[in-house]
């Protein structure tokens, strides 16, 4: 499928890329990610890996928008967790 990156055409298909990520470990996940051979991969590390430029010269956007088109699963920054304060720790154990 032909997929507009970064003002470049790519010629990309699901296996493709699968194959371009199987040796690639994935970074820890902080933002929108997708789901490739059941292991989640930051968009972006996916878009650097297949089309071999930097991650500043494309969009989340538009890399979600291609792996979607392509067939993958992507998704949404995870929640963030509340901080922890001392004091709460404080107050359960009744001090």
């Amino acid at each position: 499928m032909r997929c507009v990156i970064a003002r470049f055409p790519f010629d990309l298909t699901k296996g493709e890329v699968e194959q371009s990520m199987s040796g690639i470990t994935p970074e820890p996940v902080t933002g929108v990610s997708v789901t490739i051979d059941r292991r989640p991969y930051p968009v972006m590390q996916v878009g650097e890996v297949i089309t071999r430029q930097n991650r500043r010269d494309f969009t989340v956007a538009e890399m979600r928008r291609a792996l979607t088109r392509l067939g993958f699963t992507c998704h949404d920054a995870p929640p963030v967790a509340p901080p922890r304060y001392a004091q709460d720790d404080e107050d359960a154990l009744g001090w």
